[in-house]
């Protein structure tokens, strides 16, 4: 017996024992005492048997079925942006960032190395990186993302980006150049560049634009799957998940049989 029948079983002896004593002490045809309290007090118990009854017989509701998580397919048209990895890896991974997002940088400092050791530098993974700025939230997502695109331009995308992620409670204006003086970069082309607002515009948009069609609404969300003439064909992944989810992910990928093309 499960335990919802076990509790049943019980509910009704603990009721049909009350109900007894009930009835024991006050059958139905009993002559109504003359006392108006006693046939007051006498009205309420009747009340409290013919509920004990109902309860009795009701029928505990069926139990719902656990929803099983489905992984929601997804399509990328443009798998382009900064890559790690081989580009001929079985597997793809791109995040959709914002370099100033908390979870951005819990993913970063909990799950992303592991990534890289086991996938990225095993050949089994290309994972790229995307912008998506929340800048209605996070007021510095823009000149972040500026600012890893502008050291991108003297080959220092990814370290800029790491320096702005695990610093990415302190951001301003100022601490961008800072982050260029630490990684030596020349400081005045980096200055010229981050002064540019509209020079990395259009890239950061279009990043946007394919995020918002492939559903995504928050950082960071993943899309992985394999690639193809036509693009990206994968699954959404969304949040800074711990390391076994995307383990598991991957190995699921990976052990599937590839699309014929």
């Amino acid at each position: 017996m499960d335990v919802s029948g076990m509790l049943m079983k019980w509910r009704r002896r603990l009721l049909s024992a009350a109900a007894i004593v009930l009835l024991t002490a006050l059958p139905v045809g009993a002559q109504e005492p003359a006392d108006q309290q006693n046939r007051q007090i006498l009205d309420e118990l009747r009340q409290i048997r013919q509920l004990l009854e109902r309860l009795v017989n009701q029928q505990p509701p069926a139990p719902r079925a656990a929803g099983v998580a489905v992984d929601e397919k997804v399509k990328l048209a443009r798998v382009t942006g900064y890559a790690l990895g081989n580009a001929d890896a079985p597997l793809t991974m791109v995040e959709f960032t914002d370099l100033q997002c908390p979870f951005c940088r819990l993913f970063h400092v909990t799950t992303f190395e592991e990534l890289k050791k086991d996938y990225i530098d095993t050949g089994k993974l290309r994972y790229i990186s995307r912008d998506f700025p929340l800048s209605a939230m996070h007021p510095q997502a823009i000149g972040a993302a500026r600012a890893s695109r502008c050291a991108a331009d003297q080959d220092k995308f990814w370290e800029m980006r790491h320096t702005i992620l695990v610093n990415n409670e302190h951001l301003s204006n100022d601490v961008f150049v800072t982050f260029a003086q630490d990684l030596k970069l020349n400081v005045a082309t980096f200055s010229t560049c981050m002064a540019d607002a509209t020079k990395l515009k259009t890239d950061t948009q279009q990043d946007v634009a394919d995020a918002t069609s492939a559903g995504v609404s928050g950082t960071p969300t993943f899309v992985i799957g394999r690639t193809s003439a036509s693009g990206l064909d994968g699954i959404r992944l969304v949040g800074a998940q711990p390391y076994a989810v995307f383990d598991a992910k991957l190995k699921d990928l990976l052990a599937a049989k590839p699309p014929a093309p």
